[in-house]
Parts: structure tokens; C-alpha cells; sequence
């Protein structure tokens, strides 16, 4: 896709310079949010070009924070700088790219709920417990923006568990996948959202229990349901093109 992309801004245009008390740090970030939800809500396409002088205008606010949002992005493989084009969003994961992040996130993160449920605060038992009511809030909304909020706040929630979990190591390599990121790119299916809540409850109560084992047993549950959840997208695409040949 040529098109260049179309951002909306939720909340309205920002302003060009940050009022008092938001830094230009603060700014680039919430730039970024921004993006990265309408990239989870698919409201930025697949192939579909950004250029920091149109997010400018639409967002209304200046070129440096975009220009710091998209670099980050780009040092994250969110996005890629075309020489003297702006940037382009890369395709969607492929099927391969996809089994071996649920391969690695099955090594990785039943440990680190293992380790959450040992070594987890009050009070980051309490932030788990706050995201997933936020989700439960999106889950009864309907639309795209929704559930690129609602895949946010999943990615959140995960890495929460993996920074209460005191393994500095299985976060970073965890935050470098942006597996959320992929996933939610690829179909708008509510039916996401509603089976992983549940799933997620299992991880927290787990957790909040002090439980080790039942903890570790609940992620690897939730990533191996969520993996067949995201498979069959894979397959409804694959059916859908050979239709489309055949036709």
C-alpha cells in the first residue's frame, strides 16, 4: 500500500510546545503511545507510509517529538526509515516469525510468573490487579481504538509480571519481541480480549497467592490458548487468499 497514513490524535491536537510541566521527553512518549496504539487498532496499515512533517500537522504538535517517537520505534523495529521518504510500517508478522516468539515466550515468561509469585510487592500485586479492571473497562467497548488500548494494556500487564519478577534479563529480551505489538496487528477479533481476561485472572491469582507452581502453570495455559487464538487469524488469511486466487 502506497497510501500515507492518517493519524488521529484521541484526545484532540496537542499543542506545539509543551505547557508547563510536560517535557519534551513526556511529549515524545505520549507520541509514541499514540502511535502504537493506532498500530495495535490497525488504523495504521500494514505497507502504509508516516512521514514526520504530516504526523506534525496532524497531531499538532512539533517535529521533535515526533521525530524522537518514530527513531525509537525505528530502533525497535516498529517502523522503517525509507531514505528521504519518511517511514514505512512493516508488514505483519509471518507464520514462522510467530511460532518461534510463542516458542520463546514459552521458555521465558512461565518462569517469570514463577518468580512473581516469590518475589512481587503489595503494591505491584495491586498494579496487576488495576490493569486488568482497566481491560475489563475496554473489553465493554467496542471499536479499534479499544482494543489497540486493550492490547497496550496486555503488553503492560505481561511486563509488569516480568519487572516483579526481579530478572532484569527476561524483561528486556521479553520487551525486544513487542509481542503484543505483532499479534494484536494482525485481525481486530474481540474474542481475544474475552478469552484472555479470564486467563489472565488465573496468572493473578496465582501470583497474589503466593503460588509458584500454579502461577508458572497458568502462563504457560494463557500463551498456549492465546497462540492457538492467533494461529487460526494465520489460517483465516491463508483460506482467504486461496479464495481469492481461486476466484
Amino acid at each position: 500500500m502506497d497510501d500515507e497514513a492518517t493519524i488521529a490524535w484521541g484526545h484532540g491536537a496537542m499543542t506545539g510546545a509543551p505547557p508547563p510541566g510536560r517535557s519534551r521527553g513526556r511529549l515524545a512518549d505520549e507520541v509514541y503511545d499514540t502511535l502504537l496504539g493506532q498500530l495495535m487498532s490497525l488504523r495504521i496499515e500494514p505497507g502504509s507510509r508516516v512521514t514526520i512533517d504530516v504526523l506534525a500537522r496532524e497531531l499538532g504538535v512539533s517535529q521533535t517529538p515526533i521525530r524522537d517517537a518514530l527513531n525509537r520505534m525505528e530502533a525497535e523495529g516498529l517502523v522503517v526509515r525509507v531514505p528521504h521518504a519518511g517511514y514505512r510500517i512493516p508488514p505483519q508478522i509471518t507464520r514462522q516469525r510467530f511460532e518461534d516468539m510463542l516458542e520463546i515466550r514459552l521458555l521465558l515468561e512461565p518462569a517469570a510468573a514463577r518468580r512473581s509469585a516469590e518475589r512481587a510487592t503489595p503494591e505491584q500485586v495491586v498494579g496487576l490487579r488495576r490493569m486488568l479492571e482497566e481491560m475489563a473497562e475496554l473489553e465493554r467497548v467496542d471499536g479499534p481504538m479499544a482494543y489497540g488500548a486493550f492490547g497496550l494494556r496486555d503488553a503492560a500487564f505481561h511486563d509488569l509480571i516480568a519487572l516483579s519478577a526481579e530478572n532484569q534479563v527476561i524483561r528486556e529480551a521479553l520487551a525486544r519481541l513487542h509481542t503484543h505489538v505483532h499479534l494484536f496487528r494482525l485481525h481486530h477479533d474481540i474474542q481475544v480480549t474475552h478469552l484472555a481476561m479470564a486467563e489472565h485472572e488465573a496468572v493473578l491469582a496465582a501470583i497474589a497467592a503466593r503460588d509458584p507452581d500454579a502461577a508458572a502453570y497458568a502462563m504457560r495455559r494463557h500463551i498456549l490458548r492465546s497462540g492457538e487464538r492467533f494461529r487460526r487469524l494465520f489460517d483465516e488469511v491463508k483460506d482467504a487468499d486461496a479464495m481469492a486466487v481461486e476466484a
